[in-house]
């Protein structure tokens, strides 16, 4: 019994840090000017959802006795053992171990309804999916000693032949991935697209979808690696009372498999379609298959696994994509794909490859016809309480009396939540480019002695700037935009012919072309910006015209993308410090 409850905690604390995985891939397939919004919204769905599940949620889901005939539990009883009477050790242990699954069903939505949802309506619904909607559907299929609905439909509805064994859903692919993914499609369609999204014309019809990148992939596909290690918590905890410690290498393997598998077909249906794997759609691929599998991951073998993989990478790309392009609902992260249609499609394949009870293994329908039951009961369930809840905020107005309580203003979605929901200026403040004020106090070297500071260095008489004409020589600004690996073979040649200083800018940009044709997420980028490097250079005695055949003999290779040379007149250059003025302002001799 010990070691059951230690490895049963130990699994609580791997599911608990899926919670960081969450966080990281809904931020890495965002825009950086919501990185702390989202943050903050993860980590009020484990605390909220921890406040409501205590108080709600867990006596709902963790009561013995069944009610109703199954639909509910006695709260009643669970209440009396929280406060002492009939509490013990092992219950707790179970308690939290529910917690962190509700949590996970909670934090799921938060990815689909990313950048454009007011949070505080987020905190609100967020509480009630861990205080009524997880945990009553959750009751049906986990009811203490199978006292749910949905376990007794074999026995009690005489829907088999001695085969089937009551709903499956191990893991949760139904009452946890499914629930969460369903709420995400209904609350990303009822909030509506973020700003920029869909183009559409005067008559309200979609001519274009606009592809708005994450970013930071590299921390989508962090936080993807982190769910994938917490997986391996996730699905054999909850197995390890059904199929015992022998099971656990099963477990192990059919998570493994599938999640690889589905990776691959994403990878590779990208590749064909696109011509190039797709990043953000390949790891979406790997939660795809992680979540498909989660229902019978004790219940289906090496070739099951398999299946269920790679039929979760076609449902997961074909799935973004007809949300997206046909139906038109703005999902950032591809949270309804992986979660809602592969939980509704690795909860029917249970019916399929249970190894046990399955219709491929010579087991007959009566399996499968119970894992549509259970499908849609609590699709309904889930639907009814998510149409209620956002159609209620949608109703509400915010205070300019135009906005859905529902959804944050257009002011606030356009300059980020961070800013306007949290105060974070940004949540890369090392990084941030805008100037910061600062108290640098004896750290900047005064001038001292008796001369007043204004004449320590002698200063020219500062033109006026409205009545600026030509110095005595033409002043040429030349500016070169070329590609970054051809810029110190530039720099050095110039330096050579005489050019005493430069402004350099990492830029992007495309030219005619566009830019070669690039997909994000299924959907074409364009125009295609690319990394290039300008460099800008004011001259008067190097003469224009050898500056300009110096860089074409440096960047010219023949080919689309050799760069561009701009040049313009310039009225006049001044010097801040001297107040020089012209050609003598470009020299640095005293």
């Amino acid at each position: 019994m010990w070691d059951y409850q230690i490895w049963k905690l130990i699994a609580i604390a791997l599911i608990f840090f899926m919670q960081a995985g969450f966080a990281m891939c809904e931020a890495g397939f965002t825009r950086a000017k919501n990185t702390g919004n989202i943050t903050m919204k993860n980590l009020m769905d484990f605390c909220l959802g921890t406040i409501t599940f205590i108080i709600i949620g867990g006596p709902i889901l963790c009561a013995e006795n069944a009610i109703a005939g199954g639909l509910l539990g006695d709260v009643g009883q669970v209440y009396k053992g929280m406060f002492g009477e009939g509490a013990s050790w092992y219950g707790w242990t179970d308690f939290i171990f529910n917690l962190v699954f509700c949590a996970t069903t909670a934090t799921i939505v938060s990815g689909a309804m990313a950048e454009r949802t007011n949070f505080k309506a987020y905190c609100i619904y967020s509480m009630i999916i861990s205080a009524v909607v997880y945990p009553v559907e959750a009751y049906w299929n986990w009811g203490v000693g199978n006292s749910g609905w949905l376990q007794q439909l074999a026995d009690k509805w005489g829907l088999i032949d001695g085969t089937a064994q009551g709903f499956i859903d191990l893991s949760g692919s139904c009452s946890i991935h499914m629930v969460g993914g369903l709420t995400a499609l209904i609350g990303a369609w009822m909030v509506g697209p973020r700003i920029g999204k869909y183009v559409k014309d005067e008559n309200g019809k979609v001519v274009k979808i606009n592809a708005i990148q994450g970013h930071n992939v590299l921390m989508g596909a962090l936080g993807v690696f982190i769910l994938w290690f917490g997986w391996y918590g996730f699905n054999p905890a909850a197995c390890t009372e059904w199929a015992g410690y022998e099971g656990m290498g099963q477990v192990f393997m059919t998570t493994t498999i599938a999640a690889s598998l589905a990776t691959v077909t994403v990878m590779m249906i990208t590749w064909i379609k696109n011509g190039k794997p797709d990043v953000s759609m390949t790891l979406n691929g790997s939660l795809a298959g992680l979540v498909a599998v989660t229902a019978g991951c004790a219940r289906v073998d090496l070739v099951g696994a398999v299946a269920i993989g790679i039929v979760a990478g076609f449902i997961l790309t074909f799935g973004v994509e007809f949300f997206d392009k046909v139906c038109h609902i703005d999902d950032p992260v591809g949270a309804c794909s992986v979660h809602f249609l592969n939980g509704l499609w690795g909860t029917l394949a249970c019916g399929l490859f249970s190894t046990t009870t399955g219709l491929f293994y010579g087991h007959g329908f009566a399996q499968l016809g119970i894992q549509a039951i259970g499908v849609l009961a609590v699709c309904a369930w889930t639907a009814i309480w998510a149409f209620a809840i956002f159609g209620i905020m949608k109703l509400i107005k915010r205070k300019d009396g135009v906005t859905p309580f529902l959804r944050a203003t257009p002011e606030e979605e356009i300059r980020g939540l961070d800013l306007t929901e949290h105060g974070l200026v940004t949540a890369y403040a090392g990084f941030q480019m805008a100037p910061q004020s600062f108290d640098y106090g004896d750290a900047v070297a005064q001038v001292t002695g008796d001369v007043p500071p204004s004449e320590a260095i002698k200063v020219e008489t500062m033109p006026d700037v409205d009545n600026i004409k030509p110095g005595d020589k033409t002043i040429t600004k030349i500016e070169i935009v070329c590609k970054e690996r051809m810029f110190e073979t530039l720099k050095n040649e110039l330096m050579n012919i005489g050019i005493t200083g430069m402004t350099v800018s990492h830029v992007m940009g495309c030219g005619i072309q566009k830019g070669a044709p690039e997909y994000y997420r299924g959907i074409k980028v364009e125009p295609t910006l690319l990394p290039k490097i300008q460099v800008d250079i004011v001259v008067a005695n190097v003469p224009a015209s050898k500056v300009i055949e110096t860089a074409r003999k440096v960047l010219y290779t023949g080919h689309i993308g050799d760069g561009k040379i701009f040049v313009y007149n310039c009225l006049d250059v001044v010097k801040v410090r001297t107040g020089e003025t012209g050609a003598k302002a470009l020299l640095d001799v005293e």
